[in-house]
């Protein structure tokens, strides 16, 4: 018997892992930049009661605090990105704690600059913004002063702020149960393997090939959520309550408004989405009913909608391999775009393959002064880690070309726009792969992965979405938030985005309570609109010439200096319009037809 092990991180090729000399060449020029951002924190005392003085005071304030920003991310992203390459390494995680501790008195010290500023009388603060000395800060002050009518008293803002534990621990509440608390036990294959269940394994039962075991994991899975059914209902309660509070006392009309507020999002946009993916339900019915043909099925589960139709294609990507493939898909991003890239993933932005410690997953990291770094768990047998590479490069770039075009106070995109770029060269890799399939099993390989992405990504997120309005729109109107109005909020969607000849255990009812984005709210319908966008943006730069290519890399440069909805309006898609869901969904639909007559 042969025993895999991953190697140590000292025993890995340097050539696969990252090069974080952008950011610093050593330690020791680490320690020296984090005693000089020490020893500024001081310096900060000097602006206080000073703000509302002059344009150039306030200009020397704000410029001072974006230095001091500038260095910090340096210093924090070293730090960080140093922990995730071995998680047991003790000097790492001390880098990082010596640095969140840097960073807490920092903003400890700085904590008087908004509401300092937000003091500064209208007129005052109109006269300050006509001097070009804070040219530079015009926009950032703009967006601070919008918060003006939803700030309260210094004294209520204190009172507010002294809240924080206690309006946490709802969501604290929920993790530990969910996290640390409930336990699946195990579950068996049909070779007599004993696998133990957890939150993680649970995803990897659903896309088990026997149904015999999917469905055991489901259902073992839920009984634990059943066993505490009523204390999930009070955290989730809790926390709708919370954001509702919220709302209220900063005198916004809803607790969706609020959540809106910050991206400037008018409510519509989310009113839209919803609708659009209503009126596209039937096509959603008809790829269920497809799987379930396809499948050989009497009647469809949740537990069978996660598992390929078709087996994995048979494809290795080695490294260079993906990269090639990767790029070769991107070209329609011209050649600025592709060379960059190709530089980085061929050179050292990206950290390969596992080793033992390091963190698992894959994410980009974008900072201003250093390489946009890629930390992947890369495994050449599986299709979907070049997704993955693919999706992080899309981050990647985004962040390039924002810090090559803005300055750093405008460089840092929004998480509105973040997954549109991502997933857009997601879209560009389908549709390379689609037009190079070996044949039509691997073409409906593809089809099926594309249709997958788009049900879990906007459908999915949508009924999220949905029950997150429903269910704190019960709670403004005063109605009772228990087990059982939950679960009869979250049934109807059930009913709803299924379909009736989907098969819905009893069980499903209890999914509202272990999604913990529920205890982030309005936060799910990003995911909706960053793939609805980033599907509308591809075929324009696809079937258009270079005046649409343009756009889309205006957008990447793009940073934080335009509103997420402005930056996306003139990249070519209307994000208040229900139009650009319509498009993923009418895609959905056609992928559909094809895939039922492929297979």
């Amino acid at each position: 018997m042969t025993t895999n092990t991953l190697p140590s991180r000292d025993e890995v090729k340097q050539t696969d892992c990252w090069d974080l000399s952008t950011l610093y060449p050593d330690h020791a020029a680490w320690e020296e930049d984090f005693k000089k951002l020490d020893g500024l924190i001081p310096e900060l005392e000097n602006y206080r009661g000073k703000l509302s003085e002059s344009a150039a005071t306030l200009a020397a304030a704000l410029t001072f605090d974006s230095e001091f920003d500038r260095l910090a991310e340096r210093l924090g992203t070293y730090a960080f990105l140093r922990t995730t390459e071995d998680q047991g390494n003790s000097d790492y995680q001390a880098m990082k704690a010596r640095f969140q501790n840097l960073a807490v008195r920092a903003g400890q010290a700085s904590s008087f600059m908004r509401p300092e500023i937000m003091a500064i009388p209208e007129e005052t603060i109109s006269e300050l913004l006509k001097d070009s000395q804070l040219d530079l800060f015009r926009l950032q002050l703009e967006r601070l002063l919008r918060y003006r009518k939803h700030t309260l008293t210094d004294r209520e803002e204190r009172l507010l702020a002294m809240q924080g534990e206690m309006a946490s621990a709802a969501g604290n509440a929920f993790r530990q149960l969910n996290d640390a608390d409930l336990r699946f036990g195990t579950i068996e294959d049909s070779e007599g393997n004993s696998t133990e269940l957890s939150h993680a394994t649970f995803s990897q039962f659903l896309i088990h090939s026997d149904r015999e075991v999917r469905q055991k994991a489901f259902h073992q899975y839920y009984e634990q959520f059943t066993a505490h059914e009523n204390t999930l209902a009070a955290t989730l309660s809790g926390s709708i309550q919370r954001d509702v509070y919220y709302a209220r006392v900063k005198n916004y009309e809803s607790s969706l408004e609020a959540a809106l507020f910050p991206d400037n999002v008018p409510v519509s946009v989310y009113e839209n989405l919803i609708q659009a993916v209503r009126d596209s339900l039937p096509s959603v019915h008809h790829y269920l009913d497809v799987r379930k043909r396809k499948m050989g099925l009497e009647r469809l589960h949740h537990y069978d909608t996660y598992v390929p139709i078709l087996s994995n294609i048979d494809k290795t990507h080695p490294w260079d391999a993906a990269v090639d493939v990767v790029v070769e898909s991107l070209e329609p991003l011209g050649i600025e775009y592709t060379e960059t890239l190709q530089a980085g993933l061929r050179g050292r932005w990206a950290d390969r393959y596992p080793n033992r410690g390091k963190q698992r997953g894959a994410f980009s990291c974008g900072s201003y002064d250093g390489a946009p770094y890629i930390l992947m768990n890369f495994k050449p047998e599986v299709l979907n880690d070049v997704f993955t590479l693919t999706h992080e490069a899309g981050h990647s770039m985004h962040s390039w070309y924002s810090a090559k075009h803005q300055p750093f106070e405008y460089y840092n995109y929004t998480i509105f726009v973040a997954e549109v770029a991502s997933t857009f060269n997601e879209q560009l890799l389908t549709e390379h792969l689609l037009k190079n399939a070996a044949d039509d099993q691997e073409r409906a390989y593809l089809i099926n992965n594309e249709l997958d992405s788009i049900r879990a990504t906007v459908i999915r997120q949508t009924m999220f979405a949905e029950f997150e309005k429903k269910t704190h729109e019960m709670a403004e109107a005063g109605e009772p938030l228990t087990v059982q109005s939950f679960k009869e909020v979250y049934r109807e969607l059930l009913d709803a985005y299924f379909g009736a000849d989907f098969e819905i255990d009893p069980s499903l009812e209890l999914e509202c309570f272990r999604i913990p984005h529920f205890y982030r709210a309005f936060y799910v319908y990003k995911y909706a609109t960053g793939l609805s966008a980033a599907i509308a943006l591809s075929r324009r730069v696809l079937e258009g010439g270079q005046s649409e290519l343009d756009d889309y890399l205006n957008f990447l440069k793009g940073g934080c200096s335009k509103d997420p909805l402005e930056l996306l309006r003139d990249a070519g898609v209307d994000m208040s319009s229900p139009e650009p869901v319509r498009t993923t969904l009418d895609r959905f639909k056609s992928l559909t037809d094809e895939l039922d007559s492929l297979i």
